[in-house]
C-alpha cells in the first residue's frame, strides 16, 4: 500500500471518527450511517428468499407492503371507520375552491394537518391553521395532499403488531411522542429557550425559516408553548419506550382491531388517544398505518443503543420473512422484480417532482 493511499484511509477513518463525535446519540446517527446494518439484514433475508422484494407480500392489500410509494388515503379506507380521523382527499387538479368544498363536506375544521397522499419521516407535512395558509401549503409541491382534522387527543403513540396468517398476534413496539415544546420564564425568548436544549437546538435551523415570528415570542412565566405540533422524530419530538405497557389485554385489543384490516399483517399504527388507558384498549384516531418498513419507534428512545436498536430492526425482517414464507406457501407471490424496480423509479422521481414549486390552483 503506498503512502498516498495509507493517507486516503487514515483520513477516511478520521473522518468517520468526526461524524461519530458529533452524533453520540445513536439516535442522531446520520441515516447512512445507522441504514448500514440494516441493509445487511434486508439482504440477508433477501437472499434467503430469493426475492428483492419478497415484504411484498406481506400486505397484499397495499402495494409493495407499505414499503414505499403508497397512498396514504387509499391505507386509511382500509380501516374501520370507528378509528379513522376526518380526512379529505385533494389530487392536485382541483381548484382550491373545490378542496375547501371537499374539505367541508368531510367535515374536517382548521386547523388541519396537510401532509402529501404519497411520502413518509414527516415529508412536506404541516398543521395550517387558516385556509389561507392551506392555499400557499397546497400551492407550493406539485403532489396530492390528504386534509386531516387536527386532533387535540393529549397522547400520541406508534404501536407496531405482527400477526402471523392463520397464527399468533403480537405487539413489537409501543412508542409514546413528547412534542417539542418549551416552558417560559418571563424574559428569554422562545429562540433563547430553545437553546438550552440539545434535541431542541437542533430544530433552530430549520424554525428560523419556519416560524421566526414564534422564535421571537417572550412567553409569561410559567407558560407551555408546543413549538412543533407534528410528532415526528427529525422535528424535534422525543420518541419514549413504552414496550412495558405490553400485556395480554392490550395485545388482544389491538389484535381485535387488526383482524378488521383484511389482507395487512404488519404494520405500525400512529394514533393519538385520550389517555394510556385508551391507547391500551386500542381506543383513539389512527392518523396513519406505515408498512412493512415502517421503524419500531420505541428505538428512537434516547436511552436506546445502537446494539438494541439493531436487536428490534432484526427481529422485524425476521417477522416479515415468516411472514413471506407462510404467504409463499399459501400461494400469494410477492411483487414481480421488474414491477418492483419501476414502482421504485417512479416514487424517487416523485419526491423530485412534488417538492417543485407549481402553481396549480
Amino acid at each position: 500500500m503506498s503512502e498516498q493511499d495509507k493517507s486516503t484511509g487514515l483520513s477516511a477513518l478520521f473522518r468517520l471518527w468526526r461524524t461519530l463525535f458529533a452524533f453520540p446519540a445513536w439516535e442522531y446517527w446520520p441515516l447512512w450511517l445507522s441504514a448500514v446494518p440494516i441493509v445487511g439484514m434486508y439482504l440477508w433475508f433477501a437472499i434467503r428468499a430469493r426475492h428483492l422484494f419478497f415484504f411484498s407480500n406481506v400486505n397484499p392489500a397495499i402495494p409493495l407492503g407499505g414499503a414505499f410509494g403508497e397512498s396514504k388515503n387509499d391505507i386509511l379506507k382500509l380501516l374501520p371507520p370507528h378509528v379513522k380521523p376526518a380526512t379529505a382527499w385533494i389530487p392536485r387538479s382541483l381548484s382550491f375552491e373545490e378542496a375547501l368544498q371537499r374539505i367541508a363536506a368531510a367535515k374536517v375544521a382548521f386547523p388541519v394537518i396537510a401532509k402529501p397522499d404519497i411520502g413518509e419521516r414527516g415529508f412536506l407535512v404541516n398543521k395550517i391553521e387558516t385556509p389561507e395558509a392551506l392555499r400557499t401549503h397546497l400551492h407550493s409541491y406539485a403532489a396530492d395532499f390528504i386534509v386531516q382534522e387536527f386532533l387535540e387527543a393529549p397522547i400520541e403513540a406508534a404501536v407496531m403488531f405482527c400477526r402471523l396468517p392463520g397464527g399468533p398476534f403480537s405487539l413489537l413496539s409501543v412508542c409514546l411522542k413528547e412534542f417539542l415544546t418549551v416552558r417560559g420564564d418571563g424574559h428569554s425568548t422562545v429562540r433563547q429557550l430553545l437553546q438550552s436544549s440539545d434535541r431542541a437546538r437542533r430544530q433552530l435551523e430549520r424554525l428560523e425559516r419556519e416560524q421566526p415570528q414564534l422564535l421571537d415570542a417572550r412567553p409569561e412565566a410559567g407558560q407551555t408553548i408546543v413549538v412543533e405540533p407534528v410528532g415526528n422524530h427529525a422535528r424535534g419530538t422525543k420518541f419514549v419506550d413504552a414496550c412495558s405497557l405490553i400485556d395480554s389485554s392490550m395485545t388482544k385489543a389491538f389484535e381485535t382491531l387488526c383482524r378488521q384490516i383484511p389482507g395487512v399483517y404488519f404494520g405500525r399504527f400512529d394514533l393519538k388517544c385520550s389517555s394510556i388507558e385508551a391507547l391500551k384498549r386500542a381506543e383513539g384516531k389512527v392518523m396513519e398505518l406505515n408498512g412493512v418498513l415502517a421503524d419500531p419507534a420505541h428505538v428512537f428512545d434516547p436511552s436506546c443503543g445502537a446494539h438494541k436498536a439493531y436487536r428490534e430492526y432484526y427481529r422485524q425482517w425476521r417477522s416479515l420473512y415468516e411472514i413471506y414464507r407462510i404467504q409463499r406457501s399459501l400461494g400469494v407471490a410477492p411483487t414481480p422484480h421488474r414491477e418492483g424496480l419501476r414502482q421504485l423509479v417512479n416514487y424517487f422521481q416523485y419526491k423530485k417532482r412534488a417538492t417543485t414549486p407549481k402553481q396549480r390552483l
